[in-house]
């Protein structure tokens, strides 16, 4: 099993609702290591670049408005197969579908307000850290 680093966010429903630490929590003892952590409120620009890839497709304007509605925390979480992992522990996507357990099925609001963000590919997730973390900042 390779180890591997993935970017998490925790996102602004969460924040909200002061469960950073339940969330933190749930990643530790899926065997994932914070190995960098920031809380932030992005501007629109950064949410922008950030979801990019998604620009075209009709959610884009919704997510980026969403994204800078309130503080985020960006973590770069580390261990054997961090990529899958985490999305293992995150659930899926739409909360409703997420197995009992899983950060979404307990934590998500609706699919739109669903408390987390992880990196989708290992390629991602070295785009997605360098995009929110100086290499000073990730301390193994």
């Amino acid at each position: 099993m390779p180890i591997q680093q993935t970017l998490s966010i925790i996102k602004p429903d969460a924040t909200a609702r002061n469960i950073t630490g339940q969330i933190v929590a749930k990643l530790e003892e899926a065997g994932l290591r914070v190995v960098a952590q920031k809380r932030v409120k992005w501007k629109q620009t950064e949410a922008r670049k950030f979801y990019a890839v998604h620009k075209d497709r009709p959610f884009y304007k919704d997510l980026v408005k969403f994204m800078t509605s309130g503080p985020i925390v960006l973590q770069v979480l580390e261990g054997n197969n961090a990529v899958s992992k985490n999305r293992k522990v995150m659930g899926a996507t739409n909360p409703e579908e997420a197995a009992p357990g899983t950060i979404r099925a307990e934590f998500a609001e609706n699919i739109e307000r669903n408390s987390v963000h992880g990196s989708d590919s290992a390629e991602n997730a070295g785009k997605e850290i360098r995009m929110c973390f100086r290499k000073p900042e990730i301390v193994g």
